[in-house]
């Protein structure tokens, strides 16, 4: 089961990178991202950074519900569960982010991102 969701998690990588660029063409997305408004969470999804605009809190849940889609026809193609798949992602999204961007820590806190690797879910791989 383990072996499946990671394979599922790969593919889904592969789908989150061109759910990935169809957000980072949108200069919303990419001025909150640079400016610290939005960041990656621990869960798969993109999370806003403080209230946030409206605007920006629905930019945010057009790249959220697009995730869920990804997430949903994975875990339906390899057996695993949405969540499961969720959770990878979230961990390999925020091991991808760069120095400046936010990330939410296991704990729940918001962090910008280091030089050094960023602070994981002891269960991410």
């Amino acid at each position: 089961m383990k072996k499946r969701v990671f394979a599922a998690a790969a593919v889904l990588l592969l789908a989150g990178a061109a759910t990935a660029a169809w957000a980072q063409r949108d200069p919303a997305y990419a001025a909150a991202r640079a400016s610290g408004q939005v960041g990656e969470q621990p869960d798969g999804y993109l999370g806003v950074v403080g209230a946030g605009s409206a605007e920006l809190r629905a930019v945010v849940a057009n790249i959220n519900i697009q995730r869920k889609a990804a997430y949903t026809s994975r875990a339906q193609a390899n057996g695993a569960t949405v969540e499961q798949l969720a959770f990878t992602s979230g961990c390999n999204l925020i091991a991808k982010t760069t120095p400046g961007e936010k990330y939410r820590t296991p704990a729940g806190e918001w962090m910008t991102r280091g030089s050094g690797p960023p602070e994981r879910d002891s269960r991410c791989v």
